[in-house]
């Protein structure tokens, strides 16, 4: 363990191994040696002098790293591109002399960065997925069970447990479509030089334009793109607006995600829903009989961060100059990896939480009931008005009486006696068996059963058919 220096809680606390791992230098440095095969292969099979026996010798030390030599040559040249070259070579002496040939930096600097976004927001997918496929099974379940609905976080009617699930489904499964379209939309920087013109592969082709373009649709396949996601137009780099767009879908998660863990940590303290608690957990080092959403807390905490994040790539895309600045490359190098560690936090949590949500319905019954007798009254005054009574009238009464028994509740800590004030007042007509039978839960919660069933059925159900989900993670903290 590492206790001298800093080291970002997001590997030690909060991120997968498989999300540090996309990250990481290794899949970094190998990602641009794999990007160096593929220019070379593409060269060689298009005519330029590039033997066969070149390319398999860089194809063989793809993850033959050494990384003490490129950080010793880098102090020399202050460039990571050309000390990454140059341990390439010393690897690959026959091949050293074609390695980067009409490339820029940006040729394996960029192209890595698409390639590490793609592979991650494919990680995140499999996350949310996930997140869906629990909450759905928790939806299904408790699909019927009437539960208190807040405006203003004031009780306003009834739903159900099953339906506000559903809300927070809908919200991921708008983040879901998101990240769709950004995955189908990621492509590569391809093979553009130094202001985007290509003009030194003009130069290595001999003005032969079709050949560039077939050679960045073979790097493209091999990279495992279609052979036309290259963007169209550039100058150095692909266009930094992309890191924002894929920063805004992440944003999108962490408001879904802030969304739900607030709406859990309110209905833990109404003592309705827990998240997960285990045996041995401590709530408070001071009040041992606490039970923290400690959590959904951290999900809120950490969508904070992330929400803001996305600030860094705004700027970054509206302050590059011309056809490149470099002030773009040590802002991004924190602001994105971050960003994906974060959201992977986010939905590691969560992943947790939704799968072993605590539902309390005799509390929920218990909150329902005292409540549901105000939630009745626009029954009861349509009930006497269709014997003939004034609506307007009974709207009056049902106010003082309401007003009246709110203030037993609130000012008096009594029972809400609602109930029988209607019954004593002969303008409504109604006995206490008959009021009674108005205050069953079930036949003030609309359609939320079908609803539920619906949105599982119409709405997730595709997504769910055939899709790639991830596997448990074990939380640290």
């Amino acid at each position: 363990m590492n206790t001298n220096s800093y080291e970002s809680p997001f590997c030690t606390r909060y991120a997968s191994k498989e999300m540090q791992y996309i990250f990481s230098a290794d899949k970094k440095f190998s990602t641009w040696r794999r990007l160096w095969v593929a220019l070379a292969r593409a060269e060689h099979e298009l005519g330029l002098n590039v033997t066969a026996e070149q390319v398999a010798e860089l194809e063989a030390h793809i993850t033959d790293i050494d990384y003490e030599a490129a950080a010793k040559r880098e102090r020399e040249c202050r460039h990571d591109v050309m000390s990454h070259v140059y341990a390439y070579g010393l690897v690959c002496p026959n091949a050293k002399g074609i390695i980067h040939l009409g490339a820029t930096s940006c040729y394996v600097g960029d192209n890595t960065d698409v390639i590490i976004m793609r592979d991650a927001l494919k990680l995140i997918r499999a996350k949310l997925v996930t997140v869906l496929q629990n909450l759905a099974k928790f939806a299904e379940e408790w699909k019927a069970q009437p539960c208190l609905a807040y405006t203003h976080c004031q009780p306003a009617q009834l739903t159900t447990v099953g339906k506000r699930a559903t809300l927070w489904m809908n919200e991921l499964l708008m983040d879901l479509d998101d990240l769709d379209v950004r995955i189908s939309r990621m492509k590569l920087l391809g093979s553009k030089g130094t202001t985007g013109t290509q003009a030194s592969f003009m130069e290595l082709f001999q003005g032969d334009g079709a050949k560039i373009r077939e050679m960045e649709a073979k790097i493209a396949v091999e990279m495992g793109f279609a052979a036309d996601a290259i963007v169209p137009v550039s100058g150095q780099t692909y266009s930094r607006k992309v890191d924002a767009q894929v920063l805004n879908v992440l944003s999108g998660i962490a408001q879904s995600a802030m969304k739900f863990a607030n709406d859990m940590r309110l209905l833990q303290s109404f003592k309705e829903m827990e998240e997960p608690f285990e045996s041995g957990q401590i709530g408070s080092s001071a009040m041992a009989y606490k039970r923290n959403p400690m959590r959904c807390e951290r999900i809120t905490a950490l969508a904070r961060y992330l929400i803001t994040d996305t600030l860094n790539p705004a700027f970054t895309a509206g302050t590059q100059w011309f056809e490149r600045t470099l002030d773009d490359s040590a802002n991004k190098r924190i602001a994105v990896a971050e960003g994906f560690l974060a959201a992977d936090a986010i939905l590691n949590i969560m992943m947790n939480v939704t799968s072993g949500m605590v539902v309390y319905p005799a509390v929920i019954r218990q909150r329902v009931m005292a409540e549901l007798p105000f939630m009745a009254t626009e029954n009861v005054i349509m009930d006497a008005a269709a014997r003939g009574g004034d609506r307007q009238e009974l709207h009056e009464h049902i106010r003082v009486h309401s007003m009246a028994a709110g203030a037993e509740v609130k000012q008096k800590g009594l029972k809400n006696d609602l109930c029988e004030r209607i019954v004593s007042d002969p303008i409504f007509g109604v006995s206490a068996e008959e009021l009674e039978s108005k205050l069953d839960p079930s036949n003030y919660i609309g359609r939320s059963v079908q609803q539920v069933e619906e949105f599982l059925q119409e709405c997730i159900a595709p997504v769910l058919r055939d899709a790639e989900t991830a596997a448990d993670v074990e939380l640290t903290v």
